[in-house]
């Protein structure tokens, strides 16, 4: 009969919204992301409109991230510790300010290169509490049975912004200059807050511990004591620092290499969201048997997908070559996000999470001074092959680091 057919897999992934505390997270964070875009995208054309450096692109990049890395670990012990939406409703509330300060100073025309990095460095104290405690906290709103289709889904969500935001900015910078940028996305706040006032969680008992530092000590040795996750977090770290970190130049190649305007810039970042769109989509049809080589394999395309971008020589020929590159990225973090979050034991999960941070987003700014340092020396060209050598010789590694090993999906949780 019709009503005892299985939910077809390619339809499987939408089964996460009968959560009600998962469409709340969903529509806040849609539009709330979709501001946190055109606020990326109109920093990076403001930057080099100001300074035509490569070198400031990557500074300014290295200063909103590096925090992530240095920190992440101090917000995945709070999210171990406190009531995560709490978290979230501070974290959320102090990237609204920051927000608004930026459209202030831009708005009013006195902006200055130094005040956008002090206050790109500002997000990024931010992020290294807010990230964290966001990823731990889906497992609160889904379940352990729902939280691959979750991630799958909270990546298309980030992704169908990044498609939206860039095109957006690309529209709003040409008409009206950066600063209402700023300003939208400091006004998209609002739906984010309103979502986690709405939400009906079961409240978490806060969890005191005596040494923090020892806390975070132990949960590095839990990571790199289990090999699964330290090859996972080795592959990741290797991709973002190297390769991810093209989006930095994405500006200077736009408007140097292909002779564009903000327009262009928008169109390739578009793509990028598109990609990873797709990607995210992807991440959720991959079967189990595939999940732990998925990372290896998406990291080595994503790395032969950088060296094509490089030599791209018009706009849609850039397009057509960025859209699997970003799917590809997209596949290898989400794949690589599943499997540590179902790795780890609840005690450990937001420590864990944190230690991913630290390898996706907090790797990036430690790349963004690479790849800019090159591109400033030798070329945006050559400094964006460059990164994707690298990404493909360590995905290879990465695969000889995994031969040997049994990796099954119902074997990946331990024990705490």
């Amino acid at each position: 009969m019709r009503d005892e057919e299985p939910v077809r897999p390619a339809l499987a992934v939408l089964g996460v919204f009968r959560h009600r505390n998962f469409r709340l997270f969903f529509a806040g964070q849609l539009v709330s992301l979709m501001g946190t875009w055109m606020q990326t995208v109109a920093q990076a054309w403001l930057v080099y409109a100001l300074t035509h450096s490569p070198l400031l692109l990557g500074l300014t990049t290295f200063c909103s991230q590096v925090t992530v890395f240095f920190l992440a670990p101090f917000g995945g012990l709070v999210a171990d510790r406190v009531d995560r939406r709490r978290l979230l409703l501070v974290t959320q509330s102090a990237a609204m300010l920051q927000a608004a300060v930026l459209a202030g100073l831009t708005l009013a025309g006195v902006v200055r290169v130094w005040e956008i990095v002090a206050l790109a460095f500002g997000l990024g104290l931010i992020n290294a509490f807010d990230m964290p405690t966001r990823q731990a906290m889906l497992l609160d709103m889904v379940g352990t049975s729902d939280l691959r289709h979750a991630i799958a889904v909270n990546s298309m969500m980030f992704n169908l912004a990044r498609v939206i935001g860039p095109s957006l900015a690309g529209a709003v910078i040409a008409l009206t200059g950066e600063g209402w940028c700023f300003a939208l996305n400091a006004v998209s706040f609002s739906a984010v807050l309103a979502s986690l006032w709405l939400m009906r969680l079961t409240p978490r008992l806060p969890r005191r511990h005596d040494r923090p530092l020892d806390e975070i000590a132990e949960g590095y040795r839990y990571s790199f004591h289990h090999r699964l996750i330290r090859v996972s977090l080795f592959l990741i770290a290797a991709s973002s620092c190297f390769g991810a970190a093209y989006l930095t130049l994405m500006p200077a190649f736009a408007r140097d290499m292909l002779h564009g305007s903000a327009a262009h810039y928008g169109v390739l970042m578009a793509a990028v969201g598109a990609g990873a769109f797709v990607g995210a989509y992807g991440l959720s049809l991959i079967k189990e048997r595939w999940l732990v080589a998925a990372p290896v394999i998406a990291g080595a395309v994503f790395g032969i997908g950088l060296m094509a971008f490089s030599q791209s020589q018009g706009l849609w020929q850039a397009v057509v070559v960025l859209v699997p590159t970003a799917m590809c990225l997209m596949i290898q973090g989400g794949t690589t996000n599943t499997i540590i979050q179902l790795a780890a034991g609840e005690r450990f999960r937001g420590r864990v999470i944190s230690h991913y941070s630290q390898a996706f987003i907090g790797m990036m700014p430690w790349g963004a001074l690479i790849l800019g340092a090159l591109a400033d020396r030798f070329g945006v060209r050559e400094a964006i092959l460059w990164g994707g050598s690298v990404v493909l010789a360590s995905s290879t590694l990465g695969w000889l680091m995994r031969r040997g090993q049994v990796w099954k999906l119902e074997n990946l949780r331990t024990k705490e």
